[in-house]
């Protein structure tokens, strides 16, 4: 949510003054405008704190009244007016049209810059950001461990997060689960929106007013079938948080409604593996505690191939479907027999690696399918792999073609941080907090050595194949020492 005008006018950095509007200091400052255009309307948006010097009033005052009239009808924050600079004080006339349309007006003192209250709005519009993220973060890990429990304490969950009620429905519109319980006498009045929405198709979704409220209804839909329904009211879901979180709970919910029998946390653990594989999820994080509660302990691997039929899920291993695959991911010491429990051979099977190179280890367990179907054998290790560039650690070529890419980054004296921020950027997939988190440095700090890395190397850093072939050139020289 942006900074409100009365936020600024609390700021004793910026000496702010309010003249007129009272009433006005809870609107939202979406921006700062600093214009002296006798009309800047056509390069508004509304919401805008406009700030100006009148320095084109000096000659001749012009019509202050039809000037703030545009500016009300726009639908600004206020007017900002720099005092001692072209007029000794704030005029008069535009005190009394600001008063007459209702229009915040601030003296800014003649010691404040404009751009001082740009960047403090600016500020505030970022602090707000990393909140909302941090708040987002934190409620969809209490929705991940929630859904560890089952669906009931999903949709607990999530009417708690949003403040408003949640029905869970069945595909018939029966109330699974009501959070809380009085919101199910809300389910017969949605039974027409739900018919609608089964001849819609799964990937439909409606907002409908009932009893005097906004609800949100959509399907819970898997394999193009729709498996239930779940309807939010009580408040309004506008922001891309609330959004966020309701997608969320749809997605977990849909994995739990589509495999029931393995038990309720099977659906979650796979969102888990795939949200992992896709980089949404970093068990590095701080707040992650949750998450990594239901991961198999580092080091780690993953096996990749077709899934068994009906296959069960066997304790301490995710299991998901993903870009055509199934992956499993479990701890490097489980035995070959549980990949048999899930995968229908060939399996391909990773080295043991940790969670930030878990992207490496999915490519690393393709190519050991790759061999294991070409060779006709049942399962496949790639370390065990003959041949190969990574095959290549411990020879004089291997490392030849490490050092002869690497070079112009071995010739600096910070060589060292350079390398090592290389590495992390590359392993968080180019995620810069990520990155930065776990070199434990600013992200300023890191963006500042990446670009000198850019300087350094011939290639385009964001060429998938010069990526790959640093990242390999990394590992061989990993592999040297």
């Amino acid at each position: 949510m942006p900074p409100t005008l009365g936020a600024l006018l609390r700021t004793p950095s910026l000496r702010l003054r309010l003249l007129t509007g009272q009433d006005r200091t809870h609107r939202q400052v979406e921006w700062v405008a600093v214009s002296e255009l006798a009309d800047p309307t056509p390069y508004l948006a509304g919401g805008e704190l406009v700030l100006t010097t009148g320095v084109r009033w000096v000659d001749r005052l012009p019509d202050l009244r039809a000037y703030v009239g545009r500016l009300a009808e726009r639908d600004i924050a206020g007017i900002g007016f720099g005092a001692a600079v072209n007029f000794e004080h704030t005029p008069e006339e535009l005190v009394a049209a600001a008063e007459e349309f209702g229009v915040a007006l601030v003296e800014v003192h003649r010691l404040t810059p404009f751009m001082a209250v740009g960047k403090e709005v600016s500020r505030l519009l970022a602090q707000e950001e990393y909140e909302g993220l941090n708040r987002a973060f934190a409620a969809q890990r209490a929705l991940t461990r929630a859904a560890l429990t089952g669906a009931p304490a999903v949709v607990d969950r999530l009417a708690r997060e949003l403040g408003g009620w949640v029905l869970l429905l069945s595909p018939d519109g029966a109330v699974r689960h009501a959070a809380p319980g009085s919101a199910a006498a809300r389910a017969p009045g949605l039974a027409d929106e739900l018919a609608r929405l089964r001849g819609a198709g799964p990937r439909a979704s409606v907002s409908v007013a009932s009893e005097g409220d906004r609800v949100s209804v959509q399907p819970l839909a898997t394999s193009g079938r729709a498996r239930g329904f779940l309807a939010v009211g009580g408040v309004r879901v506008s922001g891309s948080d609330d959004r966020t979180l309701v997608n969320a709970a749809v997605s977990l919910l849909s994995l739990e409604l589509e495999r029931p029998s393995p038990g309720p946390a099977a659906g979650v653990r796979s969102a888990v593996l795939t949200a992992l594989l896709d980089g949404a999820l970093d068990p590095a994080h701080p707040g992650a505690a949750d998450l990594r509660a239901v991961l198999p302990a580092e080091p780690v691997v993953v096996a990749v191939g077709a899934a068994v039929p009906d296959g069960q899920r066997p304790e301490g291993v995710l299991v998901a479907g993903h870009e055509g695959r199934t992956v499993v991911l479990a701890a490097a010491a489980t035995d070959a027999a549980v990949f048999g429990e899930v995968l229908a051979g060939p399996v391909g099977v990773s080295a043991a690696i940790g969670y930030p190179d878990l992207a490496a280890a999915r490519s690393q367990a393709e190519r050991a399918l790759a061999a294991a179907t070409e060779e006709g054998s049942d399962l496949q290790r790639y370390d065990q792999l003959p041949g190969g560039l990574l095959g290549l650690l411990d020879t004089p070529a291997g490392v030849r073609l490490a050092d002869d890419l690497l070079s112009p980054i071995d010739q600096q004296r910070a060589a060292p941080e350079l390398l090592a921020s290389l590495r992390a950027y590359l392993a968080a997939s180019g995620r810069w907090d990520t990155a930065a988190e776990r070199l434990g440095v600013h992200r300023h700090t890191l963006r500042y050595r990446m670009r000198r890395i850019r300087e350094l190397l011939p290639g385009d850093l964001d060429d998938p194949d010069h990526r790959t072939e640093l990242w390999i050139a990394l590992r061989v020289r990993e592999g040297r020492h």
